[in-house]
């Protein structure tokens, strides 16, 4: 596999973690540690720098090693969206992950909405990674808008289904020139793999880990999960057959 280079920056951990939906801020703090993630996103909503009334999610995180990208959750359209980019920016945060889905139901992605938000951002000098269907046409048009890399759904949003795009995600990989990070849907550490196998540069979780029974075990379960998947790949697996090949000798008794 290539190195995984988004924005200029060089990451050795291909599995990028969520922090919503974690009991305390503790436990958030062991499962980052343990998942060896250098990519964290977060909701704005959820930032509350020098507020004493509010648990700062951001001082969790140790930014000289762990990039944080804010992402745009609650954005109904394309202005919200980058409304919510431009706080970010002024607050010093470059990273914007794009989620533009209107209906609460599903948490789809809105293609037209999201695509007017990446070339918005992108205009303003921002590493941009949008959230889309797993679509390669919407993928290339994100990439020629500026993206640094993009994030095509596994499955739904939280829904812990795994891969049900992946003949979509294999044309993904295949035809951009970015890197391509499977985001949402993604329910077990195996699914996680499975993202890597199919090609795709980095995986991101984070309802699976944050309800978890145990976060922090799972955390580190998905972070093995990814490298195991890596190193397979470095490997070199052989190719896929359709007729048997036996492992001994067929005429050892003529």
């Amino acid at each position: 596999m290539k190195d995984l280079v988004i924005g200029g920056r060089k990451f050795t951990n291909r599995f990028f973690l969520g922090t919503g939906k974690f009991a305390s801020r503790g436990l958030m703090e062991k499962a980052l540690e343990a998942s060896g993630t250098e990519l964290v996103t977060t909701a704005l909503t959820r930032v509350h720098e020098n507020d004493a009334e509010h648990d700062d999610i951001l001082s969790a995180i140790d930014r000289s090693k762990t990039e944080v990208m804010l992402n745009t959750s609650g954005a109904r359209n394309a202005a919200e969206a980058v409304k919510i980019a431009k706080i970010g920016k002024a607050a010093g945060y470059d990273w914007v992950k794009i989620e533009v889905h209107p209906d609460a139901r599903y948490l789809l992605p809105d293609p037209v909405e999201t695509l007017k938000a990446v070339e918005e951002c992108a205009k303003m000098g921002m590493i941009v990674l949008p959230y889309i269907n797993a679509d390669p046409v919407l993928a290339r048009h994100c990439e020629e808008a500026g993206a640094a890399a993009v994030m095509p759904l596994g499955s739904p949003i939280g829904s812990n289904r795994g891969i049900r795009t992946r003949d979509m995600i294999e044309i993904i990989v295949e035809q951009c020139r970015v890197p391509v990070v499977v985001d949402a849907g993604i329910g077990l550490p195996s699914h996680a793999a499975e993202a890597i196998e199919l090609g795709a540069d980095a995986v991101l979780a984070n309802t699976a880990v944050a309800a978890a029974d145990d976060p922090v075990a799972m955390a580190k379960a998905f972070n093995l999960a990814v490298q195991a998947a890596e190193l397979a790949l470095r490997a070199g697996p052989p190719v896929a057959r359709t007729t048997a090949s036996a492992t001994s000798p067929m005429d050892i008794f003529k």
